[in-house]
């Protein structure tokens, strides 16, 4: 496994491994990795013969009043569980090399970025796309495995690729639960023993919702108010939103397509965000 730093380096890598018919996949994350990433990654090492993971903390993606500084960093254990999968290539730029101070160009997916997250973080997306955007052109691969998780990435990214005729299929991959149900997440991190056991409520609603779609209510307002009252009995838990969406393209919802109920509420300081998919059975 070969750690790379400069995206010049990544780039050079990129082009021979293609010359020589290589297939890239690729998984892009931030780092302080969990069995989620590992996920990813063994999915990667299934579908390519080449795997390259990307550790990245974007601070283009955060807001000004967000947790870039305090987001756990830890490249050396990072580096050993990926060791385990093993990817082919780890690439770590830093900041200036991925965001130089004179960076004036911005890629920006309108449309399925306007509500949920993108609604209550401006600019978020926007970062995230234009770095994602980096990184294919860095990397080149053929194939990139995201996790639905955050489903409203997933479907920006989607929406660049297509827009912009990248040459990289997106694969979605589930989101990936701890046995008690919580969503894995790097900020799980950030959570006390009693303040996990609060974020439990998060994938409990939706599961409430889950079981009242699959008796066959369709009507969004009524699987929401479902969510709701699992989520009303934990008075740690602010609520940022808990939206039914369509599923595929994140506008409203409509009883006779899938949906997606989506959360994201604050446990603590620590921002959390979870989904599920409410398909249609017809």
């Amino acid at each position: 496994m070969e750690l790379v730093s400069l995206p010049s380096e990544m780039r050079r890598i990129a082009e021979d491994l293609r010359r020589r018919d290589g297939t890239i996949a690729f998984v892009p994350t931030m780092g302080f990795l969990h069995d989620g990433h590992l996920a990813l990654m063994r999915e990667g090492r299934q579908r390519a013969s080449v795997l390259v993971v990307s550790i990245f903390v974007n601070p283009s993606q955060f807001g000004p009043n967000e947790d870039f500084e305090r987001y756990p960093r830890a490249l050396q254990k990072d580096l050993e569980k990926i060791e385990r999968i093993p990817a082919d290539y780890v690439f770590a730029p830093d900041t200036r090399a991925m965001l130089p101070a004179d960076t004036e160009t911005w890629v920006e997916v309108t449309g399925v970025t306007r509500g949920l997250c993108g609604a209550h973080r401006p600019g978020h997306f926007r970062g995230v796309t234009t770095i994602v955007a980096k990184l294919f052109n860095l990397v080149q691969p053929h194939i990139a495995i995201f996790g639905e998780k955050d489903f409203q990435q997933l479907r920006a990214i989607q929406k660049m690729v297509h827009d912009l005729n990248f040459a990289v299929e997106i694969i979605p991959h589930p989101i990936v639960r701890e046995p008690d149900g919580l969503a894995m997440s790097s900020r799980n991190a950030y959570l006390s023993p009693k303040q996990r056991n609060e974020a439990l409520a998060l994938s409990q609603s939706l599961f409430a919702a889950r079981e009242l779609s699959a008796a066959g209510t369709r009507d969004p307002d009524a699987i929401v108010q479902a969510a709701r009252r699992v989520l009303d009995r934990s008075a740690d838990i602010k609520l940022e939103y808990l939206e039914a969406v369509d599923w595929e393209t994140l506008a409203k919802p409509s009883a006779h397509r899938s949906m997606l109920l989506a959360v994201a509420a604050r446990v603590g300081d620590t921002r959390l965000i979870d989904n599920i998919a409410l398909h249609n059975p017809a």
